[in-house]
């Protein structure tokens, strides 16, 4: 059966609720994103929490395996915790298996000196504290984009724009793209539109937002979002297996995020956690393919973007200067 004649996508147990007349209303049309990655995909995939090239060979060995489709894999340790020949290994099994890696920037809050991270407030999180972290991230940038990352996680709006000015001026690739982590998780449409303007390129938004909160943020916003099928329990915890197909359909562009609850925390990854850490690593590709054995069984599995895409589309920046004036860049390819 060809695409265009497929069965129209259903939600989980439409059918039989409507038998025993529990029909549920139609979707409205005008809560469905308007947006798309460059070739017209609305959904990429990435497996999260991928800490060094052991790691990384497991999880491709495994997408394999069970045939998981991966445009990204990223790592949460962070840049300063590998080594140069570590990173350039990474770099070039990603290049092989065609698939985007994107590595965490610098110091951040959690571990740092700052007690106010230890409070029930939480502080600041993992924002970059003083002008030493801001260039320990800004270093860390510099490495591994020279080492061959083309995508960097960040933690805080500071060095998102500053690092989108190294970009600008030719410093950074300007194939670089940053990834907004999911610990500084905006939460409302106009913060997930300001990281879009200070040169976001994905924005991982928390997973306890209701579907209509992700579309009053498409409504303002096409920067593409990451999202956690299933968060870690420090992000909470929340399995939204069953939201699948409305995610895409409401917050296209986006990447679907195979991550892990009940699970220890990792970071910072050390050989003392490896047993664990390869372990999770099988585990959440294995969760991945449980997502997309679902999303196909609903018929709402079309509209992946294409293996090895990795660029945001057309997106909305600040000035950076008084005498720029241009305010939509483009990574379309």
């Amino acid at each position: 059966m060809s695409e265009s004649a497929a069965a129209p996508a259903r939600r989980p147990g439409e059918a039989a609720l409507a038998s025993i007349g529990y029909a549920v209303p139609a979707d409205d049309p005008a809560d469905a994103s308007p947006h798309a990655f460059p070739d017209g995909g609305t959904w990429r995939t990435e497996i999260p929490s991928v800490e060094g090239p052991e790691a990384l060979s497991t999880v491709l060995k495994e997408a394999a395996q069970l045939g998981v489709p991966i445009h990204r894999i990223s790592q949460g340790s962070g840049v300063w915790m590998l080594t140069d020949a570590e990173i350039t290994e990474m770099v070039g099994a990603c290049a092989q298996a065609g698939v985007e890696l994107c590595l965490f920037t610098g110091p951040r809050g959690t571990w740092d000196i700052g007690a106010s991270t230890r409070t029930s407030s939480g502080g600041a999180g993992l924002r970059a504290r003083g002008h030493g972290s801001v260039a320990g991230c800004v270093e860390d940038a510099l490495r591994a984009t020279e080492l061959g990352v083309r995508c960097l996680l960040v933690a805080d709006e500071g060095v998102l724009w500053l690092l989108h000015q190294l970009r600008a001026n030719g410093t950074l690739p300007a194939d670089t793209t940053f990834k907004v982590s999911a610990l500084v998780g905006p939460v409302n449409p106009s913060a997930v539109a300001v990281h879009e303007r200070l040169g976001a390129d994905s924005v991982n938004i928390p997973s306890d937002l209701t579907l209509e909160h992700i579309t009053e943020i498409r409504r303002v916003t096409r920067v593409p979002l990451d999202f956690y099928l299933e968060a870690p329990d420090d992000l909470g915890g929340y399995v939204r297996m069953y939201d699948i197909a409305e995610l895409i359909r409401r917050g296209a562009p986006i990447y679907l995020k195979f991550g892990l609850s009940k699970a220890p925390g990792i970071y910072p990854y050390g050989a003392h956690l490896r047993d664990l850490t390869l372990e999770t690593a099988r585990e959440r590709v294995r969760r991945g393919r449980l997502a997309l054995d679902l999303l196909a069984r609903l018929g709402a599995n079309t509209g992946m973007a294409q293996p090895g895409s990795r660029l945001p589309g057309e997106l909305n920046r600040f000035p950076i200067s008084e005498n720029d004036t241009s305010v939509t860049v483009s990574y379309s390819k």
